[in-house]
């Protein structure tokens, strides 16, 4: 099974680059960026450090079910955090069981301390299946004998 680092540099691949945004900007501006980039979250990025992320999911719930403005509102106090991160080198099979053990839609790969990507459960899912019908015709072709 591949690698987060691997399947982050076929999302590289195919041009899908990872956008960030500061813990002091407005949620406005993480809207139009997530919107304009069509990506559903964003990491959190303070002194070269992913400190958080913020998704649509904590806009619906942390703004507008409170009432809050996206103009007045900063990332920071919106954001889901502390962040629970993945290692360059894990198994998209162990980043799976995070996501899924964390309730988590994205998460952020890491190097060190420095963020390389973002997976999303959707490209976890897509790895898996492109994976499980490999081994199935590998599987096809060994009791074919050819």
């Amino acid at each position: 099974m591949k690698t987060a680092a691997q399947l982050l540099k076929l999302k590289v691949m195919k041009n899908q680059q990872v956008h960030s945004i500061a813990p002091d900007q407005m949620v406005l501006e993480a809207l139009k960026m997530m919107a304009e980039k069509n990506v559903g979250a964003l990491p959190v990025i303070e002194k070269g450090l992913v400190v958080g992320v913020i998704s649509e999911r904590d806009y619906a719930r942390k703004v507008v079910l409170q009432g809050r403005s996206s103009v007045g509102t900063p990332v920071r106090a919106v954001m889901s955090a502390p962040v629970v991160t993945a290692d360059s080198q894990q198994s998209i099979e162990r980043c799976m069981v995070v996501m899924t053990d964390s309730h988590l839609r994205h998460l952020p790969v890491v190097e060190g301390d420095q963020l390389i990507g973002l997976l999303s459960i959707g490209d976890l899912v897509k790895e898996a299946i492109i994976e499980q019908a490999d081994l199935i015709q590998q599987l096809e072709h060994y009791i074919r004998g050819h």
